[in-house]
């Protein structure tokens, strides 16, 4: 009777794992924040809680499991709306190199060395730090990589704004201010919570608004 249960609980926690990830939107496994990385691992441990106990009720572990859910759709939603939120649960973009020059000050503060950046360069089939203009570590720790071309215009897009917030490290990283932006904006008849996405390039700002997405 016993393996009964367990393959009972086993296919319903499969199926019902299925669905939970399916409504909370998983990406691929390398694409998960650090909250996804935390919420799965402990969904996983409460299956195998329930499944090893099958002499105890399944609801022990499917009462923490829905709770689990929907403290990370909540979350989800907050960090879609919320720039803040979003940067303090999954980190920003770090560029590691900028015009083929290492940043090494980014690297401290991210406590990113010089090996894992050499490894990464490896995996994604570069030989030598001198092949590459751009690479910026993403907030899933991959190394997005752009090697250098024979393009003089080859600056790297700087998102100013998304979702109608503006980054204001962005700004400074770029050396402009609030009030240039703001001028800039009101040049073009442009309302900054308007703007889905803005980015600056090549001493230009390129801006979509929301009704032309």
């Amino acid at each position: 009777m016993k393996y009964i249960i367990v393959l009972f609980r086993s296919m319903f926690f499969y199926i019902l794992t299925t669905i939970f990830y399916r409504i909370m939107g998983k990406r691929e496994i390398g694409e998960l924040s650090i909250m996804d990385f935390i919420v799965s691992i402990f969904i996983a441990e409460m299956i195998a809680i329930s499944i090893e106990n099958y002499n105890k009720s399944i609801f022990l572990s499917l009462i923490p499991i829905i709770l689990l859910v929907i403290i990370q759709i909540s979350i989800s939603y907050l960090s879609m709306k919320n720039n803040n939120i979003r940067h303090l649960i999954d980190g920003e973009p770090s560029v590691i190199i900028n015009k083929g020059k290492i940043n090494f000050k980014e690297m401290k503060k991210i406590r990113y060395n010089l090996d894992d950046l050499l490894m990464q360069l490896r995996i994604n089939s570069i030989k030598s730090i001198e092949e590459v203009d751009y690479a910026v570590l993403e907030s899933n720790g991959k190394l997005s990589i752009f090697k250098k071309n024979d393009d003089p215009n080859r600056d790297y897009p700087m998102p100013l704004i998304i979702d109608g917030k503006l980054d204001i490290d962005v700004l400074n990283k770029i050396d402009k201010s609030r009030n240039w932006i703001e001028k800039e904006f009101k040049r073009n008849n442009i309302n900054i919570e308007n703007v889905f996405y803005c980015f600056y390039k090549n001493n230009k700002l390129y801006i979509i608004e929301n009704d032309k997405v």
